[in-house]
């Protein structure tokens, strides 16, 4: 589920990246790409557009060099936003297995749908 005017926020890499977390998660959720590093305009654009000072926002972006500075770029930029790691071995969002994912995202508070906990 999700839709733009929802009060929590998930910020991912790319477009596998939300398919993978659209199917886990069980509550409304804005899932947005930033498809790679961001720039100055661009980050402008989406902290007006999303308001994301106002609302919940968590950052889930893979374990690999672009991600890690992508998770820096954002933490300067949003300093309230709450962090999801997915575990080192399987670098990417879209290759962690749904019961990794899902237990991380449930670990911050994101509701998700209970087949993917078993």
């Amino acid at each position: 589920m999700t839709s733009d005017d929802a009060n929590k926020i998930i910020i991912v890499e790319g477009r596998t990246d939300k398919k993978q977390i659209e199917k886990l998660i069980d509550e409304i959720v804005t899932i947005i790409c930033t498809n790679g590093t961001l720039g100055v305009e661009k980050m402008e654009e989406l902290i007006i557009d999303y308001d994301l000072d106002n609302r919940e926002v968590y950052i889930l972006v893979d374990e690999d060099h672009s991600g890690i500075k992508l998770r820096k770029q954002l933490s300067l930029e949003l300093p309230h936003a709450t962090h999801i790691y997915i575990d080192k071995t399987f670098r990417e969002v879209a290759a962690t297995p749904e019961l990794e994912l899902a237990t991380a995202l449930l670990s911050r508070g994101i509701t998700v749908n209970p087949i993917y906990l078993m």
